[in-house]
């Protein structure tokens, strides 16, 4: 099942201290200032922060699916059309964006939250 920016939009609203920034044609997600994701909602799609590793080979396996945006400080940005990437993978991608942003002490909290019983990952 494709995803839609409202799953987007869920997806990291269920993610620790974002900060929602509005411009004219794209809305920007940090954490704690620490930029992670662009959304284009006119044109259905993200941008997240990847490794540059990760950026180059979701680019090369599935270009109808991916783009190169830009890489900056050691991290490659990818372009994710909404209306062609699973749910699933969607979530994982927005995860591991906001862990590449995310400082040491939040990451130790967001960690501690998803193994404690009742945590993050036992949410019904």
């Amino acid at each position: 099942m494709a995803a839609d920016v409202d799953d987007f939009l869920r997806l990291v609203g269920a993610l620790p201290s974002v900060q929602q920034g509005e411009a004219r044609d794209w809305t920007s997600f940090k954490v704690r200032g620490r930029g992670f994701g662009f959304l284009w909602e006119r044109t259905r799609t993200v941008g997240l922060k990847q490794t540059i590793t990760e950026q180059q080979a979701l680019v090369a396996e599935r270009p109808a699916v991916f783009e190169e945006q830009f890489t900056a400080g050691g991290y490659g940005w990818v372009v994710v059309k909404l209306d062609a990437v699973a749910l699933d993978e969607l979530a994982e991608l927005v995860t591991e964006a906001w862990l590449l942003s995310a400082p040491q002490d939040l990451l130790d909290e967001y960690e501690a939250a998803l193994t404690v019983p009742g945590g993050l990952l036992n949410r019904s």
